[in-house]
């Protein structure tokens, strides 16, 4: 398998609420998309919102209480002011925020809001981590 993410479903409680929201962050929603679907490009990935249920119900999953699911998405910016506008934007189109923007120990700077639905986003600056031209993160070469 060659590694990459290609597409990330959120399961939504109402899509069209999800994607107004989304849209209200900037995101353009895909001619693709319908009542039951919505897609959005997302810097070389896909993000797609799905009705919660059936999304379970497509992988054969019970439909469990939302809640820390061991994820986050994570959208990283150049500088620490660019984080402080996400999470404000963030904050005026409904999300809530549950970890206001700070200096992390890891030396960057970071916060969370959760969307409508719940999901949790962090908002950083890595300085340690160059953005391309595209806004993609570098990671560092691996040692051999």
């Amino acid at each position: 398998m060659q590694p990459r993410i290609t597409l990330i479903t959120l399961g939504v409680a109402d899509v069209a609420r999800s994607r107004a929201f989304y849209e209200a962050l900037g995101f353009k929603a895909s001619s693709d998309s319908n009542a039951d679907v919505t897609f959005f490009n997302a810097g070389g990935v896909a993000l797609a919102l799905f009705g919660r249920s059936a999304l379970a119900a497509d992988a054969l999953v019970d439909d469990s209480q939302p809640g820390f699911s061991g994820v986050t998405l994570a959208h990283n910016v150049s500088s620490a002011a660019e984080v402080d506008g996400v999470m404000a934007d963030a904050a005026r189109v409904g999300a809530k925020i549950k970890k206001p923007a700070a200096v992390t120990f890891w030396g960057g700077y970071a916060g969370y809001f959760a969307d409508v639905d719940g999901h949790l986003w962090e908002v950083a600056h890595n300085p340690f981590w160059p953005m391309d031209d595209a806004g993609r993160v570098v990671l560092p070469e691996a040692q051999s």
